[in-house]
């Protein structure tokens, strides 16, 4: 559990990350073709995830992991990226990145990223 306890998710947070739901970008549709019904290791993975202010992409709880797909726009706010993660590091939260490129031309081993952290992470 990360140590500092979050307060709770705001009614308009938690009813945005239930939006972001639905419309999966065709990247996030094969990361989580991946991800769902514990088809990576047993592990649970949810998607559009609230975490404090933030929603993230994927996040495994038994973990603490949050997993971040970038896309284009990323490149012009890496500013905000890195303070985002930072904050979620300083929780106690593990955030790995991938880049769009990297879902769609090498999900094998973005996969295998993934699944290696999860079992060698403390319980």
């Amino acid at each position: 559990m990360p140590a500092n306890k979050l307060p709770r998710i705001s009614p308009i947070i938690r009813q945005r990350s239930r939006e972001f739901r639905k419309p999966l970008t065709p990247v996030e549709q094969k990361l989580w073709s991946v991800l769902r019904n514990r088809n990576l290791g047993g592990f649970k993975f949810r998607r559009q995830h609230p975490i404090g202010h933030f929603i993230v992409d994927f996040y495994c709880a038994e973990k603490h992991l949050v997993i971040e797909i970038d896309g284009d726009v990323h490149s012009q706010q890496i500013e905000y990226d890195l303070t985002r993660s930072d904050w979620l590091q300083s929780l106690g939260y593990t955030v790995l990145r991938y880049q769009n490129q990297q879902i769609l031309h090498q999900l094998d081993e973005v996969a295998g990223d993934i699944i290696q952290y999860c079992q060698n992470a403390p319980e």
